[in-house]
């Protein structure tokens, strides 16, 4: 008799108090869509806004092949040793579709340890300082990459020292120069500044959504992205670069991201030689080590008209649809989007197991 494989119980978190509540919303549905029915059966929780954590009917979820919203029962949260005291019994591992404050800076992966639930992607260290953009810029500075020119401010900088706030970065950066949130993703807040005059209007709006900002050198070049996936075996395995070309934005911005037509993606990218695409995935692997992310990742570049090539950030959770970036690369490497979750889950749980 054909004995019948046991499926595993997967926690799909989207969702979180951050601005990309409704872009990681997008990411567990594709997710709650893909997964293997075969292989599992999906348990979504939407964090709301607020905080609130609510369990979506599972059931509805595989009969329809979708997110359902209509049945849902808020989770009271009582973290302890042990994965069976959490409210959904037997929750064999955790995917994290939560991008942003919460669900990407180490928050929720600390929360999931304390249950003692395997998750998705890098642990608590590597999270917290993927978000933070000034420390990581350093620690991929110290591991050998260029990154662009850089200083931080904070909140509290802006309201007692406001002119030499202004004076530094005036008199640090050239025109144009970028300001952004030093710990938010999705490029929300970021501004390209070309004059005097709309300096202080970009400033205002970085911290709408961070107690942090930064000002940074702009570099004129390709915009590229490189995913890193991890193999059954620990080994890193880098996608082939994607150059990105915005359509909706002077860069790659929120409307060009997520709005239609708002980018055109190249893998691989136009006219590059295969030495520098090495040089593209030897950057992002060396990135992904630095900061100890495991699983996957994928790291944003610039390469400038001289052959410089600029590191950015890294993302611990890139979107993660059916066309966002690094499916799109995963799947011209041949790995579909449900192959892709697969081993992701696989990583997760083997790191799990290894009390990684």
């Amino acid at each position: 008799m054909r004995r019948t494989m046991k499926k595993k119980n997967v926690l799909v978190l989207m969702g979180g108090p951050s601005p990309e509540h409704d872009v990681s919303l997008n990411t567990g549905r594709e997710i709650l869509k893909a997964l293997d029915r075969k292989k599992y059966v999906a348990h979504p929780v939407t964090v709301t806004k607020e905080g609130m954590w609510l369990l979506s009917n599972a059931a509805r979820v595989h009969n329809q092949g979708g997110h359902s919203l209509k049945k849902r029962t808020a989770l009271t949260l009582q973290p302890a040793h042990n994965k069976n005291s959490f409210p959904i019994k037997n929750i064999d591992v955790a995917f994290i579709a939560m991008h942003g404050r919460f669900g990407e800076d180490g928050t929720v992966q600390a929360l999931l340890e304390t249950f003692g639930i395997p998750y998705t992607g890098s642990g608590v260290l590597a999270s917290a300082l993927g978000m933070d953009k000034p420390r990581s810029l350093l620690i991929f500075r110290q591991a050998g990459l260029s990154a662009p020119d850089f200083c931080v401010f904070s909140k509290d900088d802006w309201k007692k020292r406001r002119s030499a706030v202004l004076s530094k970065i005036l008199r640090s950066f050239r025109f144009p120069f970028i300001t952004k949130p030093a710990d938010a993703g999705s490029s929300v807040g970021v501004a390209i500044i070309k004059k005097k005059s709309e300096l202080r209007h970009a400033i205002l709006s970085a911290f709408r959504h961070s107690n942090t900002i930064m000002a940074q050198v702009f570099v004129k070049g390709k915009e590229l992205t490189c995913g890193v996936l991890e193999n059954r075996n620990g080994e890193l395995e880098a996608l082939m670069p994607t150059e990105i070309i915005p359509r909706a934005g002077v860069f790659y911005d929120y409307s060009s991201k997520y709005g239609d037509g708002g980018s055109t993606h190249l893998i691989p990218p136009k006219n590059m030689s295969p030495s520098v695409i090495g040089r593209i995935q030897a950057a992002a692997c060396i990135a992904h080590r630095a900061l100890g992310c495991r699983g996957f990742s994928r790291t944003d570049f610039i390469l400038a008209s001289n052959g410089t090539l600029f590191v950015l950030e890294l993302n611990t959770i890139p979107g993660m649809t059916q066309t966002s970036l690094l499916p799109e690369a995963a799947k011209a490497a041949g790995i579909s989007f449900t192959a892709l979750l697969d081993r992701i889950l696989e990583t997760a749980e083997k790191k799990g197991k290894q009390g990684v």
